[in-house]
């Protein structure tokens, strides 16, 4: 979504985050791993606004696209359906933003049973204080907080 990479955004810029974030991709569909690409659409409107459709030449042949019209990725969604029929166990998380869309959607999954895992460095906030009390305070209590170098795959 174009508009909210564009935002301002911190402790990171959302290209940052974007680059970072199809780096992660690559990696993950060289090893066999799922992608799910989770975007916004505003409930009720006739014509979403421009750029809320993903970044051009993000997504991929063989990834899951899943549009959410809550704050978070599950509620009203297949995406624990789409998950659970392909076997994951383990989610990664990135994305923008830390406090209000990756958080909503990772209390969900925590919810749901899922292993968490959240890459610092691949999700930015509207401001540095909302992202790091994510990162430091919430985050740890639900999965493991890494940096995207930190993630090693295996294909399998």
């Amino acid at each position: 979504m174009d508009r909210v990479v564009a935002l301002p955004l911190e402790p990171r810029k959302g290209t940052e985050v974007l680059a970072t974030a199809e780096e992660l991709a690559t990696a993950f569909r060289a090893a066999g791993s799922l992608v799910v690409l989770i975007r916004v659409e505003r409930p009720a409107v006739a014509e979403q606004p421009p750029g809320s459709g993903l970044v051009a030449g993000l997504r991929r042949d063989g990834d899951v696209e899943v549009v959410k019209r809550t704050i978070g990725g599950f509620q009203g969604t297949d995406l624990d359906q789409r998950l659970r029929e392909r076997g994951v166990g383990t989610l990664v998380f990135g994305g923008i933003a830390t406090n209000l869309g990756v958080e909503s959607t990772a209390r969900a999954a925590a919810d749901l049973g899922y292993d968490l895992v959240f890459v610092e460095d691949a999700m930015a906030a509207l401001t540095a204080p909302e992202h790091e009390a994510s990162v430091r305070l919430d985050f740890p209590r639900l999965g493991t907080v890494v940096r995207a170098s930190d993630v090693h795959l295996t294909r399998g």
